[in-house]
């Protein structure tokens, strides 16, 4: 039995460009709680206010058979532990089990703690000792177990032997500076594992060689049973083990039991990684293993037939096993496979000559720019078009023009656009202005000329915009760009794209897309 400790909340939030306010982390613990996580290490309350808060926090909140983690370090130089306001900090978090940092290099040890070798040890085992006094269950954190393994293995068993002294029933061994190599991980993993063998031991390794996930499990197969790392690989640096990553495979490769985390709750798993992100601000990872949205996304036209015809042929595992789908990608790569596919999961259906220049059309387009791998929205339309589906509207024409009062810089520049529309047999000519720039203006003009014969789009809205530099042989201002476009309403989301030499005219192709497609939307499906 595998034991999962998530110390998303703690090492995680050490990683550059990730913040949690105390909302977000009672949220993630509570999510992490009801995934099945058996540990979730809230943070370390003796360092700042927020943890010191979130602690207080909690002591009202269940997590059902998950257990929270105060982490700390051992007590100071000269200090008693009862006196040393990093143990107190542990205790009046009044969580059942603690996770305490020791130093095991002996490098470290006299550089960094300025102690003697024979003082450190003195140190973990009487804070060990008292933390134990206390009720608590203690889990070892051996910081750059394996550095100081190679450099000095009797001092670094040592340092075990002391924790064990003192009372912790779990020696995790930290590859802190993430340079350990899986063989030496295993090595040295399965020498403790010999050494102690009534203890539990873990693996808390970091990924700047980027083998964390593989030296977790070279840990595991040397008899390691207590797991450390953060959802999606949050971390210091290049990040902790990924328990995204390292869970599946316990699971599905190894067939492993995890505590608190089946089979079936791993269906949650991709859930859980975009809750995280949400709740840091951070834009998921397209290219994730097992929960990215290209895990199992198929762009060859060879790929594709095959997997249409046998999934096993191109995926390692069923994408439904850990809550993810498989996705089909058109591009200039695509083969027939790719379109009917895609057309396939929109409910669209087109005749095979339609196909057929519809492959001709999405191959064009991309060479003049265009992306139709997120944009589904437009290529969704662009096959509407040539099966000669009706188009709401067509754009005949448009301007802007840009006002600034060079006499006063302190008036806000703002943005006129007109636009010429066709909607039906009626040609609408309109205006608009914005202070928000020219796109802004373009989308209110459009807006102008057609919601009066669609009203609906009123309940539309642009959520993202994006713009990309098309490198080629034009540069700087002369390059063309391409636009994608999110739009919105309701719980429902589509992305369109426009390519052009202009951004503007990019960027009017991917907003009038965004609102043809929910206009067109049921003829789409249901038309053969």
């Amino acid at each position: 039995m595998i034991e999962i400790l998530d110390t998303t909340l703690r090492d995680g939030t050490q990683g550059e460009a990730v913040s949690l306010s105390s909302d977000d982390k009672v949220a993630i613990a509570k999510r992490l709680a009801a995934f099945g996580v058996p540990i979730i290490e809230g943070g370390w309350p003796g360092s700042n206010p927020k943890d010191a808060e979130f602690f207080a926090r909690m002591k009202g909140v269940g997590l059902g058979a998950s257990q929270l983690c105060a982490f700390g370090s051992t007590r100071r130089k000269g200090v008693k532990p009862q006196d040393d306001p990093s143990v107190r900090a542990m205790l009046e978090a009044a969580t059942p089990l603690v996770t305490v940092v020791a130093k095991s290099w002996d490098f470290h040890v006299t550089q960094a703690l300025e102690v003697s070798l024979e003082e450190n040890l003195q140190m973990i085992e009487e804070t060990y000792r008292y933390l134990v006094g206390q009720g608590r269950r203690v889990i070892h954190d051996a910081e750059h177990f394996f550095d100081g393994y190679k450099a000095n293995r009797a001092y670094a068993l040592a340092t075990l032997e002391a924790a064990v002294r003192g009372g912790a029933d779990t020696l995790c061994l930290c590859d802190t500076n993430g340079g350990s190599l899986p063989e030496e991980v295993y090595e040295i993993t399965k020498a403790v594992r010999e050494a102690f063998p009534g203890l539990i031991i873990g693996i808390h390794p970091h990924n700047d060689g980027e083998l964390a996930v593989a030296n977790a499990l070279a840990a595991i197969r040397a008899g390691a049973t207590h797991v450390q790392g953060t959802i999606n690989g949050y971390g210091e640096r290049c990040g902790n083990l990924n328990l995204t990553s390292t869970i599946p495979n316990l699971i599905l490769k190894y067939g492993l039991e995890l505590e608190g985390i089946s089979r079936e709750k791993l269906t949650e798993l991709r859930e859980v990684s975009h809750f995280v992100d949400e709740r840091a601000n951070l834009t998921p990872n397209l290219r994730a293993p097992y929960v990215g949205d290209a895990a199992f996304a198929h762009k060859g036209g060879i790929h594709v037939s095959a997997v249409l015809k046998n999934p096993r042929t191109y995926e390692h595992i069923e994408p439904e096993a850990v809550g993810n789908s498989r996705r089909v990608l058109v591009s200039d790569l695509s083969g027939r496979s790719n379109l009917l596919a895609k057309l396939a999961e929109g409910g669209v259906s087109v005749p095979k000559e339609t196909a057929g220049a519809l492959l001709e059309e999405v191959k064009t387009l991309e060479h003049a720019g265009y992306s139709f791998e997120g944009a589904e929205a437009s290529f969704y339309l662009l096959a509407h078009r040539l099966r000669g589906g009706e188009q709401p509207f067509e754009v005949l024409g448009f301007s802007v023009f840009m006002h600034a009062n060079e006499a006063n810089p302190d008036l806000p520049t703002w943005s006129e656009a007109t636009l010429r529309v066709k909607v039906g047999e009626s040609l609408q000519h309109t205006a608009a202005e914005s202070e928000f720039g020219p796109v802004s203006a373009l989308d209110l003009a459009f807006r102008k000329a057609v919601q009066p014969f669609y009203p609906e789009i009123a309940e539309i809205e642009l959520a993202d915009y994006k713009v990309r530099i098309l490198s080629g042989q034009e540069s700087g201002t002369s390059s063309g760009v391409r636009v994608l476009i999110e739009m919105a309403r309701g719980g429902e989301r589509w992305m369109t794209v426009g390519a052009s030499r202009n951004s503007l005219e990019a960027s009017l192709k991917a907003l009038t897309d965004g609102y043809a497609y929910p206009l067109v939307k049921t003829q789409l499906i249901s038309q053969p």
